[in-house]
């Protein structure tokens, strides 16, 4: 079950994770909190809760801490954390949740070359299974790609029933309002993201306990992500978090994306590697998709049902292509 269906399973559950931080976010933008402020609060929020458990779970487990270990869980805090969620939340507010999505999904095919560079993934190319992985990545960036740029007509379904009081106060910048800005430090975020998979790869072979790891790595993101917030937004009364959508948008933030979801998709690299847990990324779209429709009342249009199937498509054609390489080669009998 472990080395099978379960971190498959673990990470849809992060992406269901991760999704529903797009929509707490966009709430808390709507109310007009500051994202490096956000930024700042999640970290807090998640270090205060998992600091504790990690030091009970791991008690008497850990292996003693080195300078090199230590200098990978610094990268890791830079490039997974301060560098990864500055950029992209900074680049969703100068750009739209669409065009944000859709360049953050250029991950798998940025991790995959990166896992190639640094030798921990073989392109396999005159394989099945390598051939799979390669258009499987391709087919999902286009189905994101697709998803996002392209609307089409809407497709007539009947508006959700969920309305929030604060869902009317968020509104979308059209894709023809968008600057370059956003954009870019989107593609930054998605560059960091992948080059942490690497670093997260090699910190847990040389130190095995993921717990601790995470931990330290959030505490360092803490202390970076709050002087950062400090310098770029120091008036106090900005910090407020009034009203109630703040504060619940950095908890859940801090709890699940910071803390709970960085454990499992560490614990996820240490079992499969980091191009299994990157080609899952693309499933946020599809979820985001549904929880915008519930909670925003966002339309649903053609392109985004077009990119949805062929997003689903790619990910298991990656998915089967990496099974197929994982599995041991029968030895031929001798007659």
């Amino acid at each position: 079950m472990v080395d099978g269906l379960l971190p498959s399973l673990v990470m849809v559950l992060v992406q269901f994770e991760f999704a529903g931080m797009s929509i707490f976010f966009k709430l808390a933008m709507a109310s007009g909190m500051n994202p490096f402020i956000h930024i700042a609060y999640r970290q807090i929020f998640a270090v205060l809760v998992f600091a504790p458990l990690a030091y009970y779970i791991e008690r008497g487990k850990r292996p003693p801490m080195t300078t090199p270990v230590l200098v990978l869980v610094f990268l890791c805090s830079i490039f997974g954390l301060t560098m990864n969620q500055t950029t992209y939340f900074v680049g969703l507010k100068n750009s739209t949740p669409t065009i944000a999505c859709a360049l953050s999904n250029l991950l798998p095919t940025i991790t995959f070359v990166l896992a190639v560079l640094f030798k921990q993934e073989t392109a396999k190319l005159k394989t099945m299974g390598g051939l799979a992985k390669v258009m499987g990545t391709m087919i999902a960036v286009a189905g994101a790609m697709l998803l996002s740029l392209y609307h089409g007509p809407i497709i007539p379904i009947r508006e959700s029933g969920i309305h929030l009081r604060v869902s009317y106060n968020v509104t979308n910048i059209r894709p023809d309002q968008a600057n370059l800005v956003g954009p870019l430090l989107v593609i930054i975020s998605a560059f960091s993201w992948a080059i942490w998979f690497i670093i997260q790869a090699k910190m847990i072979k040389a130190y095995p306990a993921p717990y601790s790891s995470s931990a330290l790595m959030v505490a360092m993101a803490t202390i970076e992500c709050s002087l950062f917030g400090v310098i770029m937004v120091p008036d106090t009364r900005e910090w407020s978090l009034f009203p109630a959508i703040r504060a619940m948008s950095c908890i859940y933030g801090g709890v699940v994306c910071s803390g709970i979801a960085v454990c499992m998709i560490s614990w996820c690299i240490q079992k499969k590697g980091p191009l299994f847990v990157s080609v899952f990324s693309p499933l946020m779209l599809v979820i985001v998709t549904a929880l915008s429709w519930a909670f925003l009342h966002e339309k649903l249009y053609l392109g985004t049902v077009i990119g949805s199937v062929l997003i689903v498509i790619g990910l298991y054609c990656v998915l089967w292509g990496k099974s197929k390489d994982m599995k041991p080669r029968q030895p031929h009998n001798v007659r």
